[in-house]
């Protein structure tokens, strides 16, 4: 997959701020390795924070790589789409039971279907520049049909494509996210409301600590997002 690097090339720029520095990397390494001591490659870092979500990024390879997406969506199968999509989500716990309850109940409406495979589609496989592209998939979270609760979180908004190019997306939960900023000594540019500043602020998170840890070897935005749910959840 050519197209799955790490790094947007719309968002290298942003290199040019000089990155935060402090104890807080540090820190934050040890905290990591006090867990797996083999860094991301540690048996037990595989089994509890890295195997599943690989996996579910193989279940996407095979039912929503970009031909077969394309196929579907020729076919006009965009309650198919969806099925899929939420199918793959839900085998991971990624996203809040509330979260995966609003988007399953939002593509059971052919309308919210449609929006929402198009509008993955073109988030994941597009051709544009991915700060319109993601403005544009939050558009789309944003107007389908809702029940309950709310369907665009942050979550909702990062997790397929997570999924789908990990090479090239990374997942967001804010609190544990902000937690694990502030312990790096990062300043994340965090907003409640999906948009690009914040998700671009997230990115270069993303690089900075892959720079930091690169004598550990990670693969891809599994990797990071694993390392900064470490650092912020309370389950650490």
């Amino acid at each position: 997959m050519a197209r799955n690097e790490l790094v947007p090339a719309q968002s290298r720029s942003l290199d040019a701020r000089p990155a935060p520095r402090g104890p807080g990397p540090l820190a934050s390494r040890r905290r990591f390795l006090r867990f797996f001591p083999g860094g991301f490659h540690d048996p037990t870092y595989l089994d509890w924070e890295r195997d599943y979500k690989w996996d579910a990024h193989l279940s996407w390879i095979r039912l929503l790589n970009s031909e077969e997406f394309r196929g579907l969506l020729d076919e006009r199968a965009y309650s198919e789409i969806a099925m899929r999509a939420v199918r793959i989500e839900s085998r991971t716990n990624l996203l809040f039971s509330f979260e995966k309850m609003a988007i399953r109940d939002a593509v059971r409406d052919k309308v919210g279907a449609r929006a929402f495979a198009t509008g993955l589609y073109d988030f994941v496989y597009g051709e544009e520049r991915d700060e319109q592209k993601f403005e544009r998939w939050c558009a789309v979270i944003a107007s389908l049909p809702r029940r309950q609760t709310r369907v665009l979180t942050w979550p909702v908004a990062t997790v397929f494509g997570f999924i789908a190019l990990p090479r090239r997306h990374v997942f967001l939960k804010p609190n544990v996210t902000r937690i694990a900023a502030r312990q790096y000594g990062y300043d994340f540019a965090y907003t409640p409301r999906p948009s690009w500043p914040t998700y671009a602020s997230l990115l270069r998170f993303a690089r900075i600590i892959r720079r930091d840890l690169r004598d550990l070897r990670p693969r891809d935005m599994i990797d990071i997002q694993s390392f900064i749910w470490v650092l912020g959840s309370d389950e650490y």
